[in-house]
C-alpha cells in the first residue's frame, strides 16, 4: 500500500475506483497523480486522473501516452483529463512508474484550462 508522502505529480498508480456508480469509472486501473508533493503532505486525499487503454475514443483535450519503460503501462493509454477525482490514500496500492515530462506538461496545460487559472 502507498503511503503519504510517497507520491509526487505525474507518478502512475494502480487505483480502485470502485465502488462507482453511473459514469464515473470503474474498477482497478492506473492513474495519474496530478497533485504537488506539498499539498500532497498536507492531506489525506491524493487528486488522480484516470488512464484507460481504450484509445478508439480520444476525446479532444485527452492526453495519450504511450507505453514505455519509464510509466511501465500495459498498453498505449489515454489520460481522460476531464475526469478528475480525489481519493483516499487506502486505494491505492502501488506505484507503477511516472510519466514522461512531455506528458507532464499538457496535462499541466489542460488543468490549467479546467480550472481557469
Amino acid at each position: 500500500m502507498i503511503k503519504k508522502g510517497d507520491l509526487n505529480f505525474g507518478d502512475i498508480v494502480w487505483a480502485e475506483f470502485d465502488p462507482s456508480i453511473g459514469h464515473e469509472f470503474q474498477d482497478k486501473r492506473p492513474a495519474i497523480v496530478i497533485q504537488s508533493r506539498e499539498q500532497l503532505r498536507k492531506t489525506n486525499l491524493v487528486t488522480v486522473i484516470p488512464l484507460t487503454s481504450k484509445t478508439s475514443n480520444v476525446m479532444r483535450d485527452d492526453v495519450v501516452i504511450p507505453a514505455d519503460l519509464i510509466n511501465n503501462l500495459r498498453a498505449d493509454s489515454v489520460a481522460k483529463v476531464y475526469c478528475i477525482v480525489s481519493f483516499d490514500y487506502s486505494r491505492f496500492k502501488k506505484k507503477i512508474g511516472r510519466l514522461d515530462i512531455k506528458y507532464v506538461v499538457a496535462i499541466k496545460r489542460y488543468l490549467r484550462k479546467h480550472f481557469d487559472i
